[in-house]
């Protein structure tokens, strides 16, 4: 990704509240407990080549995968010497992922009497199912709107799109420039009754045919009562967006086809759904406080222990090993679990990896409407995502600023913590809902946000090599690492031990 231009400490967070200000001052000494000293870069790189490595296979969500790694964590945190805190004493948090897909064995396209097989020759690029069958007709001329499609099977070229349409995120470019192409399509048949579009690939598309078909086959993924990810309904998400009120399915078809499908043969298409659950599992920890009273409040440290699996070759590597994303962040929960070990703070302390972040937050949401302690003794979220690369010394706090800061008295503890380990200037960019990335609301603390508890997160934003095979461990700034660790252990330190609780912001907005 592009890097973005980073914005001064004080301009990035001269909307906080006074006490933000005087959080930066230079504390005393005895602020910084004695056992900041167990995270460790050398522990931090051990783990971390340890969890990327591939043979975890890149960890994901609703596979076998993600099971070894998650019995990994939790042997990590038995090592470490804290408690379980998942289901019938254990360290695991069971629930089931739900996942509707394009059946690539119901489903069948013939041609011209000739079978193509789906996600190899034919790319279904939404979760819609399709039963046409008749006459394929060609559309030369897509400017022509006066040609009648109603009821029929139409096929036609795919133009490239408007630059302008391509959506500047964090997917591959070849992929968006797909998306942007078929978005158009969408909106150019919207409403005008066709039973299905053949679109033809051009150039561009047909080499982006492999990856493209690759991030499609796997359908949509939704966890059943769990907390929405967003306002308002269903929380099933396409892996491109929704088509629009009106919008034929469409089918995307090899390069090579043009000439078969312009000579108008008959076709034959049932594109059918499957849906079914697999197991999934958050991983929880516990190490319980020292104050009588206090012990029943819980802070909670938030990372999420899958990947992206294996995927189509990149650099002859096809293991999407997650290593910043986000190895990293459970890595550092390892080191502020060895820290808290040392000298447990007044408050409990819950170590939680969601499971199936990457399909949705669905680990996270899952735990947010099913806590294993009541929610309302959950004082504040801990979340990282991605805190190992880019510059050495910025990082982003989001939820910092309003309208996503939900807590300043939180904040200000951060700020704290920061100005006494990592010292990052901090890139206040990303934190604003009207960044193209929406990274806010990518992550697993927005589930605790939306139910009303105090939640951050830090991150040294994206890179190019995000959701790829090379965001691999030698790629990973350990001694930055180390600082984004040690700055995540400190405000926890901060908030387990503070006489009260950080109160809420009446004024959060979460919505962009």
């Amino acid at each position: 990704m592009p890097r973005r231009p980073l914005v001064p400490l004080a301009l990035a967070f001269a909307l906080l509240l006074p006490t933000a200000t005087t959080a930066q001052r230079a504390p005393a000494p005895r602020e910084v407990p004695a056992a900041m000293r167990e995270v460790r870069e050398a522990d931090l790189k051990r783990d971390l080549y340890a969890m990327a490595s591939d043979g975890m296979r890149g960890r994901e969500g609703g596979t076998i995968d993600e099971l070894r790694a998650s019995i990994w964590v939790a042997e990590q945190y038995r090592k470490i010497g804290l408690a379980p805190k998942g289901d019938d004493g254990t360290y695991f948090q069971w629930f089931n992922m739900v996942r509707t897909r394009v059946s690539t064995t119901m489903s069948r396209v013939m041609i011209g009497g000739q079978s193509f097989a789906l996600f190899t020759d034919v790319t279904a690029p939404g979760v819609v199912p399709i039963e046409a069958i008749g006459a394929i007709t060609w559309l030369a001329d897509l400017a022509d709107t006066t040609v009648d499609v109603r009821g029929k099977i139409v096929a036609a070229m795919l133009p490239a799109p408007n630059p302008a349409s391509i959506r500047p995120n964090s997917y591959p470019l070849n992929v968006r420039y797909v998306d942007a192409a078929i978005a158009a399509m969408n909106a150019r048949f919207a409403r005008r009754g066709a039973l299905a579009i053949l679109l033809v690939a051009d150039a561009r598309t047909d080499a982006a045919f492999g990856p493209f078909a690759t991030m499609r086959i796997r359908g949509l993924y939704d966890v059943d009562r769990g907390v929405p990810r967003f306002n308002g309904g269903s929380d099933r998400l396409a892996p491109m967006p929704q088509l629009g009120q009106g919008a034929p399915p469409i089918l995307l078809v090899r390069a090579s086809m043009a000439a078969t499908l312009q000579a108008q043969p008959t076709a034959e298409i049932a594109v059918r759904l499957e849906r079914f659950e697999t197991p999934c599992v958050n991983v929880i920890a516990e190490l319980e406080g020292t104050d009588a009273k206090l012990r029943n409040e819980y802070v909670l440290y938030s990372s999420h222990q899958d990947a992206n699996g294996t995927r189509y070759v990149i650099d002859g590597d096809s293991v999407w090993a997650g290593a910043d994303d986000n190895g990293s962040v459970s890595v550092a929960q390892f080191a502020a679990a060895r820290a808290f070990v040392k000298k447990p703070g007044k408050r409990s302390v819950l170590f939680v990896h969601h499971g199936s972040e990457e399909r949705g937050l669905i680990g996270s949401r899952w735990h947010a409407a099913h806590p294993v302690v009541p929610i309302a003794q959950i004082v504040a979220v801990i979340n990282g995502d991605m805190i190992g690369r880019n510059h050495p010394d910025s990082a982003s706090l989001l939820g910092a600023q309003p309208p996503h800061r939900n807590s300043p008295e939180f904040v200000a503890m951060a700020l704290k913590a920061n100005a006494l380990t990592g010292k990052f200037t901090l890139d206040s960019l990303w934190d604003r809902p009207t960044h193209p990335e929406g990274w806010y609301f990518r992550s697993d603390h927005v589930p605790y946000a939306r139910v009303g508890v105090p939640s951050l997160m830090w991150t040294t934003n994206l890179h190019d090599d995000y959701h790829t095979p090379k965001d691999n461990p030698q790629r990973i700034d350990y001694p930055k690492l180390t600082r984004m660790a040690q700055w995540m252990y400190l405000t926890g330190w901060f908030v387990a031990n503070a006489d009260k609780r950080p109160a809420l912001d009446p004024a959060f907005k979460l919505e962009r």
